[in-house]
């Protein structure tokens, strides 16, 4: 699943040096740069021991909606992170345990069987019961719901016993597990949602969820409001901040409220503004794994039909270049199209596999002498298309300097390159119109995924995928991925996206450019929330707390 900004990322034990690599958009600027050998990444921050009445927090955008089935986005799971719960939970190092649903086990390949909790309630004091679940389950599955996607191999879904619920599968799905500790695993009060019919997600209605916060007050164009639940079900967790004031701001506006102390705390979507906020006394920056990389998506228009092209510019491509220049200093250069957030199992595996690849001929992290002229070489070997590469860009800092660094790459072995502007409202076009790619023959993405599994990217180069813009055809590599989607075993699915992993690459089906860790800043009173990508899933809020003293 795609969004446009922030999803799951894989945690390590305690914090790692940012050297070994990590959907918004993020945005460079602001003139502070970083070095990305010196930042520590890690999964969560020390203990809060003290309590707050209130904590003002900065996310990008007001939510459209709270109705998750209806429209996500980051700023909306930033908030019902703490308000909504799955069947399954993603903790702040980015496993999975069990949490509405006490227990879940594969039945045979094809059968899953869920074993629900018997003391959860929600908000309004009414008992989760295995009918909730069921509803849930199936609502998300509607064809107009934006996590039916998630359901596409899912058969049936029934009550099976008091608290019990089975799913079968037409056919094995070894992301389904994962699916539950998502969006596609919200469990909601039935009773609540049909009442408010078309207005439930919208300001002035309760939610009907069953998190340790509740939707307290939602101003529409002001702010909104959540509060500790006073009778949460899990008595183990106990939060230490009595309501949470969610506020919308970006770029400078953000910076300003965050450096004097008018916010307290954000997760951001762009490392910009975290270069700056990192060199302010009063605001400390965390940084986390993510699966969030940029890359170049090329389209069936013509120019970049060629493998051979497409290895020649990723070839010549000075990924140093644009994180240091787009990202302030706080992106790596990056040889696949995935951040390593998306290594939730087979970790050394997968990092061996990505040096493999950062080793190929397709890729350099800043191009030698030897490069270009390998690149060449290749163009040579192709033929120069007849007309010039068109990479559009929507106006954005990031945009503008990887196409800087395409017509830099190009003029270099020989390609002319041609750069269109476009407003950004139509980049989001890009993804739902096949139409409003044409005449673009690269288009720059920000790409994550919402599981800690590279299975979960690796559709895309799928035969007849919607995001296979290329319109890359390769039965071997369609019947790697299937596979793997089917299998159970964590180490033979490894194996066999690992295979895959590397004829996307070979063929250059996408021209990775580099990954981008997850970023909070918090004011120095506060600590405890986790700084990885989790927080989009994550009830981080109740974590949340003043420090010692």
């Amino acid at each position: 699943m795609r969004t446009t900004q922030l999803t799951i990322a894989v945690g390590v034990a305690g914090a790692l040096l940012f050297t070994a690599g990590c959907s918004g958009a993020p945005s460079g600027g602001g003139g502070a740069t970083a070095d990305v050998a010196k930042i520590r990444l890690t999964d969560t921050t020390a203990k809060a021991s003290g309590s707050a009445a209130t904590v003002n927090w900065l996310v990008e955008n007001e939510p459209g909606t709270l109705d998750m089935d209806s429209q996500g986005g980051s700023s909306t799971r930033t908030v019902l992170a703490n308000v909504c719960e799955r069947l399954l939970q993603l903790r702040p190092d980015l496993t999975t345990a069990p949490h509405l649903a006490k227990k879940a086990e594969y039945a045979g390949g094809k059968k899953l069987v869920l074993t629900l909790r018997d003391d959860v309630t929600f908000h309004d004091g009414a008992r989760m019961t295995a009918d909730d679940v069921v509803w849930s389950l199936k609502r998300h599955a509607r064809p107009e719901m934006s996590e039916s996607d998630e359901y596409e191999d899912v058969d049936t879904i029934a009550k099976t016993g008091p608290s019990q619920v089975t799913i079968t599968f037409k056919k094995p799905s070894a992301l389904f597990m994962k699916a539950l500790a998502g969006d596609a695993g919200i469990v909601m009060e039935r009773k609540v949602v049909e009442k408010q019919g078309d207005d439930f997600g919208t300001p002035g209605h309760p939610d009907a969820c069953t998190g340790p916060y509740r939707v307290k007050k939602w101003d529409s164009g002001s702010s909104l409001t959540v509060e500790r639940a006073a009778n949460y079900w899990d008595t183990k967790v106990r939060p230490l901040t009595k309501q949470v004031v969610f506020r919308w701001a970006s770029g400078s506006a953000l910076v300003n409220a965050l450096s004097t102390g008018a916010a307290d705390g954000a997760y951001l979507t762009a490392t910009g503004p975290a270069a700056v906020l990192a060199k302010k006394k009063n605001v400390r920056a965390y940084y986390g794994q993510s699966t969030t990389a940029w890359s170049l998506v090329p389209t069936d228009s013509g120019a970049l039909k060629d493998a051979k092209l497409r290895e020649a510019l990723s070839l010549a491509m000075d990924r140093k270049g644009i994180a240091k220049s787009g990202f302030s200093g706080l992106a790596e250069p990056w040889a696949t199209p995935v951040g390593p957030g998306a290594w939730g199992y087979q970790k050394g595996a997968f990092r061996q596999a990505q040096k493999e690849l950062e080793k190929s001929t397709a890729y350099t992290a800043s191009p030698s002498g030897d490069d270009i002229a390998r690149a060449k070489k290749l163009v040579e070997q192709a033929g120069e298309p007849g007309k010039p590469v068109v990479v559009s860009n929507d106006g954005t800092d990031i945009q503008t300097v990887i196409t800087n660094a395409v017509r830099g790459a190009a003029q270099k072995i020989g390609l002319k390159v041609t750069v269109k502007t476009i407003p950004p409202s139509q980049y989001g076009e890009f993804f739902s119109d096949p139409k409003a790619r044409k005449g673009f023959d690269l288009i720059p993405v920000d790409w994550y995924i919402s599981k800690a599994d590279p299975v979960g990217f690796y559709d895309n180069g799928m035969s007849g995928n919607a995001n296979n813009w290329l319109g890359y055809a390769d039965r071997g590599y369609d019947a790697l991925v299937a596979k793997a989607q089917q299998t159970l075993d964590d180490g033979k699915r490894a194996d066999l996206i690992i295979d895959a992993q590397k004829k996307f690459a070979d063929n250059a089906v996408w021209i990775p450019l580099v990954q981008v860790p997850s970023v909070m800043v918090l004011g120095e009173k506060y600590t405890g929330p986790p700084a990885s990508m989790v927080s989009l899933y994550y009830p981080w809020a109740a974590d949340l707390g003043k420090r010692k003293g």
